[in-house]
């Protein structure tokens, strides 16, 4: 499959994930943000999001592909269940890495096992070196 056609999916209700959203932006990079509630639909609108993919996560059925490919996918973690179920239905989605960004202790075996590519452990909300993976 083409990369360049793939759109990057981000979770980002969280300080890192707002900064990567931002960096995303300024790189004119083609990205969607996944979201499960009005709230973080809004709060996705604020920061300049075009492409916003409301699932129902308690809803399995509903858990359809959106239009277009997805490529990578980039988990900012908010709780351990509903980052579970983004990786349960993004894995579906798409055969390219999911990665989980977390602050949390959470054993990374638990996200390994419902597909996630990799677990990556940081305290700070300075995500600028996932922006420069994308960007070569």
């Amino acid at each position: 499959m083409d990369n360049q056609h793939e759109l990057i999916l981000v979770s980002a209700a969280t300080k890192a994930g707002e900064t990567f959203v931002r960096g995303l932006i300024r790189e004119g990079l083609p990205f969607a943000a996944i979201v499960n509630n009005k709230a973080e639909r809004a709060d996705m609108e604020k920061l300049g999001v075009k492409r916003i993919i409301m699932v129902d996560t308690t809803e399995e059925s509903t858990w359809l592909q959106p239009d277009g490919p997805i490529g990578k996918v980039y988990l900012f973690e908010t709780s351990m269940n509903l980052c579970c179920r983004y990786i349960r239905i993004c894995r579906s989605w798409t055969e390219q890495p999911v990665y989980v960004i977390t602050k949390s202790n959470h054993p990374r075996l638990i996200y390994k096992s419902l597909g996630a590519t990799y677990v990556i452990h940081t305290n700070s909300d300075d995500v600028k070196f996932l922006i420069q993976t994308l960007v070569g």
